[in-house]
């Protein structure tokens, strides 16, 4: 009762606005001349958005041409912009830095207004302009209506036994999920029974339209944050020491649990922009544990690499543990693929 009181103000905003939109009060604009694929979620951080979003990219690029396009968020850059691999994190927000430098052939942009970026890109000259967009964190933003609207859910945290913030980590009211198209349950274990896939949908409270997909998480070998300054050798290191700024902590660190025997965190905020101050604090840390691998998640990397001061000790041992989506069977990956294709054109010839 008492949290119901306390969040009353927030929940009241969020039900006029998403009520607006609903009622069509307020425009939501829908692109004909481009398919548009939102990712989005209703938690605040921690289901995934930026892995499955590659993933996406993945799929597509090699039968289309994909743009990407996020907000940006934090970066000090204002308006629309399109990413460079040269660019910093600083310019560009970190996640779509990530994105566009695993993707070089993929146009990726920022913009706070989603619907100016679309139509910036749509502007670009033929051989660049691209042939579907991937909307980056896109579920909330109401003023753009997608061609497929992608929700992702932690299978460990259903929206419906959560809070809003800043009780809990809502950033939306959990029936939106309503508008979903696609829901997928994300950081699922290796294996589901039907019970346990029967009970997450009657969870979620979908409705007969909706597909409910089941997706894990992959982590891959360490790879340097500085390639040129890296010193593999450290990887086979049994102590690590893990800083991180995200969302959400717990995998990596379950993750890591399984191959290192001592492992030492230092957690700061989603986003965190490393100070000068934290600079000199990491290079004390590695000079003071000179058999430890220094490791952090790659979306700080993106941040890391923009920073200055760092000693040739502290590079040589820093990496970065890569992380990528995959359903869980391949029938469901088959079924994600064939969805998503349904809504675009047939591919050109790839060049």
């Amino acid at each position: 009762m008492v949290s119901k009181i306390l969040l009353f103000p927030y929940w009241l905003a969020l039900r006029i606005r998403n009520g607006r939109y609903d009622s069509g009060r307020a425009k939501s604009t829908f692109f004909e001349d481009i398919p548009v694929i939102s990712v989005g979620n209703i938690t605040a951080g921690g289901t995934g958005k930026t892995p499955m979003t590659e993933y996406l990219v993945k799929m597509l690029e090699a039968d289309y041409k994909v743009a990407v396009l996020s907000r940006g968020y934090k970066r000090k850059s204002k308006g629309f912009r399109i990413l460079q691999e040269s660019d910093s994190a600083l310019e560009a927000g970190d996640e779509p830095l990530q994105i566009k430098r695993k993707f070089p052939r993929a146009t990726v942009a920022v913009d706070k207004d989603r619907v100016n970026g679309i139509r910036r890109l749509l502007e670009l000259p033929e051989g660049e302009r691209p042939e579907v967009v991937i909307l980056d964190d896109g579920f909330q933003y109401r003023g753009l209506k997608p061609s497929l609207n992608i929700v992702l859910q932690n299978y460990n945290r259903p929206i419906f036994k959560d809070e809003l913030l800043p009780l809990g980590r809502l950033r939306d009211l959990p029936e939106q999920i309503g508008r979903a198209d696609v829901v997928i349950c994300t950081k699922c274990p290796e294996c589901l029974n039907d019970w346990e896939r029967s009970n997450a949908r009657q969870e979620s409270r979908l409705h007969a339209g909706q597909e409910m997909l089941f997706a894990k998480t992959v982590y891959t070998e360490p790879e340097p944050v500085f390639p040129e300054e890296g010193d593999k050798r450290y990887i086979y290191s049994k102590e690590v020491f893990v800083f991180t700024g995200i969302s959400s902590d717990r995998d990596i660190l379950l993750q890591l649990s399984d191959r290192y025997e001592w492992i030492a965190h230092e957690k700061y905020s989603d986003h965190h922009r490393f100070t000068k101050s934290d600079v000199s604090h990491l290079n004390r840390y590695a000079e003071a544990h000179p058999r430890v691998l220094l490791l952090t998640t790659e979306k700080d990397a993106q941040r890391l690499r923009g920073c200055n001061g760092f000693s040739r000790q502290f590079k040589s041992r820093l990496f970065y543990l890569p992380i990528a989506t995959s359903l869980l069977t391949a029938a469901e990956t088959e079924r994600f693929e064939s969805i998503v294709r349904s809504i675009l054109p047939a591919p050109r010839t790839a060049t």
